[in-house]
């Protein structure tokens, strides 16, 4: 692996471990057992690395959402799907975690984000309008505008919810958390013969809480 890439990939470790504000350039440099000079000769700073970082995040959570636009997802796939847009999340936690500090000071980013947020929003309402077409969803379009925006709000502000809430819990459970969470939006909608699929949900979920206890 080249050096910048090899920069790269440790610095998002470490934001994502210590918190993008707590690590310094001197800190990524040391990690990689690496003179601050030599990594000053690939990125000046973090001021180019975490836009690099973001552009990556951005190009594979854009090819993410984009799916269900493109091909058509039933119940179970609409289950899998949700878990890959949170791991996806969940492996750039620190954008999320620190993404108003983030937004402002890079407006370039700001920008792309929320083109990014638009189409967490589009890939929602692509999903529950498939979902409603098979007469799994009961909800008419002003509903299901709100409930797509619940969700991409889910999306974006899970992370802080759950570190607010200071819940010290595996990064299994974190992610399961998320993907229950819209579940649970969506149930209010399930027609009354497919509501065993949000019970088998809950009592997953349930055993996977007692197994992390």
């Amino acid at each position: 692996m080249k050096t910048r890439d090899k920069i790269l990939l440790r610095s998002l470790t470490l934001f994502n471990t210590d918190g993008e504000p707590n690590v310094t350039a001197v800190d990524i440099a040391n990690e990689l057992n690496i003179s601050p000079g030599n990594l000053y000769y690939h990125f000046h700073g973090k001021d180019e690395i975490i836009p690099e970082l973001y552009a990556a995040f951005e190009l594979e959570l854009v090819d993410i959402l984009s799916a269900p636009l493109e091909k058509t997802l039933g119940a179970q796939d609409a289950w899998f799907y949700l878990y890959i847009v949170f791991e996806h999340i969940f492996n750039h936690r620190y954008l999320y975690r620190n993404l108003n500090d983030i937004l402002q000071r890079y407006p370039q980013i700001a920008k792309k984000f929320s083109k990014l947020l638009e189409l967490k929003v589009q890939a929602a309402r692509a999903v529950a309008l498939e979902l409603r077409s098979q007469n799994f969803l009961d909800l008419d379009d002003a509903q299901l505008t709100r409930l797509c925006d619940n969700i991409a709000m889910s999306l974006t502000f899970w992370l802080n919810y759950n570190q607010l809430r200071e819940r010290h819990t595996s990064n299994e459970m974190m992610i399961h958390q998320g993907v229950f969470q819209i579940m649970s939006l969506i149930t209010q909608h399930l027609r009354p013969e497919y509501r065993y699929f949000y019970d088998e949900c809950c009592a997953l979920f349930e055993a996977l809480v007692q197994s992390e206890g």
